[in-house]
């Protein structure tokens, strides 16, 4: 469940003759705006005059994940793509390209470590918090609204920005998308007052463009979010825009920015077509459209009063200009709602900017009951300190089951897959250098005939990129090779493999392909997915087919 928190107290004057006392540093903050707005200082904004939100929550935020970056270790993605970092492409089976650059470019300056994987969603994080508080800001927030934005987005995107994967930079767009369309609403009203020009807004349009283009070649998913875009110009005044060469110039920027991932789906029989159709058949649990919108309810339910905060306003209240950003969100909720295979999650990025307008609304509205408001926001911040620990490994494993359970929280999982005393997303985390370590152990007891170039199969990419992993931190040099996902595209290797490590698998399916098979050992772990709870390690020789010739049988994209 999702957390938010902060509180407002302070009453603000109509008037709009004194100027927000920022430093210099907030002056230039959101340089995409227009021109900075004016807030005037009270004596019930005292207190907070020479605070700086949008410096010291996003600092904040930032500093929160670098000191809980341990958690319960890395996460089974985060081996695969440390694998695929070490594979530069254009595209992957199962995501696009820019987030495993970023990860490249990462990892050849610090290292693999934890803290080093762990950098880059925390600074992604702090980022989209700064970008929250600028919305804020564009919609005409003062402190108190900037401040309650940002810290509800800090403590709802918790286990996003906990461990590397494309989810953090996904949501960082989506943010800023926002932003930009913000900027462009007000740049196209200034246009119609005849005191701006349209050059100026076509940039703001390019920019765009950009940022949906980056946005692609991180996650597929911005393409509902361009969507979205395309139904807010169709059902708000901004419409008159598709007049212009502005949202012609973003689109053809943000499709010759993703060009080189088509080529490469292209180049080998769109894989990734082929992942989303098993994925959504076989590995996802069908979702119906009221169970899309009930996990909707229930991962927002610590959110909602900004969130109703926010839909009143922009469909009946001063917020009304922005009412574009309302039709994004409607239109992303529509097209996953009638999926039939959403994850409750993968809406997520859209509330970023609704929390945002939500926290303006909330400031407006509490100008008249500061004393009500101040509860209100309090309730929250209970709320989400309560939920926190479900959302980011926080406590130790006992710990954590046992308050769990005190809150009636079962273990939950959106696949098809049985569950132990541990969520998926905790689970994921356990046993991966105990495998490690057993794989090793394996490799050992063989003649040191049998160990040069020796290779290692799994059954899944987690296995396979922990596995590779450790031996490189050891320093070992260990073929690790599976059937799943871009695993399977990167092959079998040039090895002849007359011995090969198996893991998982049964002794019965092993025999009708090798003549030998041995098993080595037995890898158990009680805090792990079920389905891996005991994996074996198996000693395979004398291949009745070569691996090469296999190949094709042992593909799984899903």
């Amino acid at each position: 469940m999702s957390s938010l928190l902060t509180a407002y107290s302070a009453k603000r004057p109509a008037t709009t003759a004194a100027t927000d006392n920022t430093s210099r540093w907030g002056n230039m903050r959101c340089n995409l705006s227009v021109s900075p707005n004016s807030h005037p200082t009270t004596r019930e904004e005292a207190p907070i005059r020479h605070f700086n939100p949008l410096l010291w929550i996003p600092l904040a935020k930032f500093i929160f994940h670098m000191v809980t970056y341990r958690g319960y270790g890395l996460f089974r993605d985060e081996y695969y793509y440390l694998a695929c970092s070490h594979r530069l492409a254009w595209g992957y089976v199962d995501h696009p390209p820019l987030s495993i650059g970023l990860l490249w470019l990462h990892r050849s300056l610090f290292g693999e470590s934890a803290l080093a994987l762990r950098l880059l969603p925390a600074l992604a994080g702090g980022a989209t918090v700064y970008v929250v508080g600028c919305i804020a800001r564009q919609a005409g927030g003062g402190r108190w609204a900037q401040s309650l934005a940002m810290l509800a987005v800090a403590t709802t995107y918790l286990s996003v920005f906990h461990s590397f994967s494309m989810n953090a930079f996904d949501v960082l767009c989506w943010s800023l998308v926002a932003l930009l369309i913000q900027r462009i609403v007000k740049a196209d009203s200034l246009r119609e007052r005849a005191q701006d020009s349209e050059p100026r807004a076509l940039k703001l349009w390019t920019v765009l463009g950009v940022v949906l283009g980056l946005g692609l070649l991180n996650k597929l998913s911005v393409l509902w979010l361009g969507a979205g875009l395309a139904l807010g110009l169709l059902c708000t005044p901004q419409r008159r825009l598709l007049s212009t060469r502005g949202p012609w110039v973003a689109g053809i920027v943000a499709i010759a920015l993703f060009i080189p991932h088509l080529v490469w789906q292209f180049a080998n029989d769109f894989p990734t077509l082929e992942f989303i159709e098993n994925a959504t058949s076989e590995k996802m649990v069908a979702v119906s459209p009221w169970q899309f919108l009930s996990g909707q309810i229930e991962s927002t339910l610590v959110m909602l009063p900004l969130l109703v905060a926010a839909a009143v306003a922009l469909s009946f209240g001063h917020l009304r200009r922005f009412r574009i950003l309302g039709w994004v969100y409607v239109g992303v909720f529509t097209i996953l709602l009638f999926s039939g295979a959403s994850r409750a999650g993968y809406l997520a990025p859209a509330y970023t900017w609704l929390l945002a307008l939500g926290a303006v609304s909330w400031e407006s509205w509490g100008r008249r009951y500061p004393r009500l408001a101040l509860v209100g926001a309090g309730s929250v911040l209970a709320l989400s300190i309560a939920v926190a620990p479900l959302s980011m490994p926080l406590l130790s494993v006992d710990r954590y089951v046992a308050y769990a359970e005190s809150l009636g929280e079962a273990p939950s999982t959106e696949e098809r897959k049985s569950l132990g005393v541990l969520p998926q997303n905790f689970a994921d985390r356990f046993g991966w250098e105990e495998l490690a370590i057993g794989v090793e152990q394996a490799i050992e007891s063989l003649p040191k005939s049998e160990r040069a170039g020796i290779a290692v199969f799994s059954p899944n990419y987690g296995n396979a990129g922990a596995i590779e992993y450790f031996a490189r931190r050891r320093g070992q040099s260990i073929e690790s090779l599976s059937g799943h996902n871009n695993y399977w595209l990167w092959g079998p290797g040039n090895g002849t493999h007359n011995v090969l490590l198996v893991v998982g698998s049964s002794r019965e399916r092993l025999e009708q392909r090798f003549a030998d098979v041995r098993l080595a050992s037995t890898v158990r772990c009680d805090l792990c997915m079920p389905y891996e709870s005991e994996r074996n390690i198996w000693i395979a020789r004398g291949p009745r087919s070569s691996l090469e010739n296999l190949w094709s049988e042992l593909k799984h994209y899903d």
